[in-house]
């Protein structure tokens, strides 16, 4: 049976453009009869927290959706991790690398270059010899290790994107710290399960190339991919926790339960008229993932009272 699924990390409540997308998730796998998995990504240990993890399962249970046992917690699978990393170490396909962000962020082929603000490795550290290594080493540089992509680029055709193309820089796929990097955990972690369609927020579209590589140097089949237009808010920027009342509990103190916010979420999808209240199931007879808007949601006041009346 196909498999879908929703990841959430655990440091702090769900917002609304957090829920849009777990619903299109939801909505993806249930109307083709998947099963729909939940992981929790809480391999960031300063930031996760338990009780995060708690009250964004139950907001989403709110929300109507449903899921198939059991939830996995990527904080229970480092070993596995681990052993994929060292698969990647044996074959030669990796490199400590002793960059720091600023470092990355400020390196550039000239000395006035731009500023790399996106974070794109050019390579600093490819071709260290072991003498190098060593000196980096005794000034008390603790490595990360990269994977040597070669600069090759990968194309997909997003259900809702379209047609993408991306060249991949030699990425983390284990931290400093020694913990694995999100984007090889992810990989792992839908492999393991099966996933055969990904659906998640279009912030992460350019990360998808070197997913496509992990799935290439594993000989694994990678899944279909869906990204989800963000919602922004009412300055056009992307919606956050600090732009007010954007969480189901933020929402009830203002008189507003999880049935009306699910509302809202379905009228920015068109799948609901502008005072109806439709169950999770009128949207999956409804569902149609052609039809779903190509374009950002920009949250107003006036798309919230709407359907809150309803």
């Amino acid at each position: 049976m196909p498999v879908g699924r929703y990841a959430p990390s655990p440091t702090g409540d769900l917002h609304v453009g957090n829920l849009r997308t777990a619903l299109v998730a939801w909505l993806f796998a249930r109307s083709t009869g998947s099963r729909f998995l939940m992981r929790i990504e809480d391999l960031d240990a300063v930031a996760a927290k338990a009780a995060y993890a708690e009250s964004q399962l139950a907001d989403l249970s709110a929300l109507g959706l449903d899921w198939d046992e059991p939830v996995v917690h990527q904080s229970g699978r480092l070993d596995i991790y681990a052993e994929a990393v060292e698969t990647l170490r044996d074959a030669g396909l990796t490199y400590p690398c002793y960059c720091s962000r600023r470092e990355i962020r400020e390196a550039g082929a000239a000395p006035n270059a731009p500023l790399n603000p996106d974070g794109f490795y050019p390579g600093t550290c490819r071709g260290l010899t072991a003498t190098d290594r060593r000196e980096r080493e005794r000034d008390g540089r603790t490595p990360a290790l990269r994977i040597r992509a070669e600069g090759r680029s990968f194309s997909f055709d997003d259900l809702i994107a379209g047609p993408y193309t991306g060249t991949v820089d030699d990425f983390v796929i284990e931290r400093k710290s020694g913990e694995p990097s999100y984007n090889l955990a992810v990989v792992i972690d839908d492999d393991a399960a099966g996933v055969e369609q990904v659906v998640r927020g279009d912030d992460l579209v350019s990360s998808t190339p070197r997913h496509l590589l992990l799935y290439e140097l594993f000989e694994r089949t990678p899944p279909s991919y869906a990204h989800v237009p963000l919602v922004l808010n009412a300055a056009g920027d992307r919606l956050a926790k600090r732009d007010g009342a954007v969480t189901l509990a933020d929402r009830a103190e203002l008189g507003e339960d999880a049935t009306q916010v699910r509302s809202w979420l379905a009228r920015s999808l068109g799948l609901a008229g502008p005072t109806e209240t439709p169950d999770v199931a009128t949207l999956l007879e409804r569902f149609d993932a052609a039809e779903l808007p190509r374009e950002p949601w920009r949250l107003l006041p006036a798309d919230t009272a709407a359907a809150s009346t309803g």
